[in-house]
């Protein structure tokens, strides 16, 4: 069988495709979101850390589902904004300590008062003790975090 150029541009086109699509799908897969019976981050507003700079208790009104938990809001607006781009407002490491993540790599829950926004992001930890060890350290932790995390999400 002889390939002509065009054939030959076509299967390396297409062999590129399948070699993305791993990659693709990864991208697309679930995470393990926190979430206590369902609600994610204790009910907390994600998008009110960014907008109100503090936790702000989410209403059972104003809520959205998302990678298996329903997120709660406290506004409407927070919701819809939430719901147009979750990844810009839900916190790493799936709402999960991020110091444990770092740390051990274990999934540990989170405390909405235990937070930092770090380079557009937001971050939750287990306790106020917890997020005083982190902040000794946020740029180390986060980026130990963001090694272990794919594992985390892989297993």
């Amino acid at each position: 069988m002889t390939f002509s150029r065009r054939h030959f541009l076509t299967l390396s086109a297409a062999a590129s495709f399948a070699a993305a699509a791993p990659s693709f799908a990864f991208a697309q897969q679930a995470i393990p979101i926190y979430a206590e019976d369902g609600i994610a981050i204790d009910g907390t507003d994600a998008v009110a850390y960014f907008t109100e700079g503090a936790p702000v208790a989410g209403s059972a009104e104003f809520t959205f589902d998302w990678q298996g938990a329903t997120w709660r809001f406290s506004t409407a607006e927070n919701r819809d904004t939430f719901a147009a781009d979750p990844t810009a407002y839900a916190p790493q490491y799936g709402g999960y300590c991020a110091y444990a993540i770092a740390d051990s790599g274990a999934l540990v829950s989170t405390t909405p008062e235990a937070w930092s926004i770090v380079d557009g992001k937001l971050y939750l930890n287990y306790s106020n003790r917890i997020q005083r060890r982190w902040e000794r350290d946020i740029a180390g932790y986060i980026a130990a975090g963001d090694a272990k995390w794919p594992e985390i999400i892989a297993e």
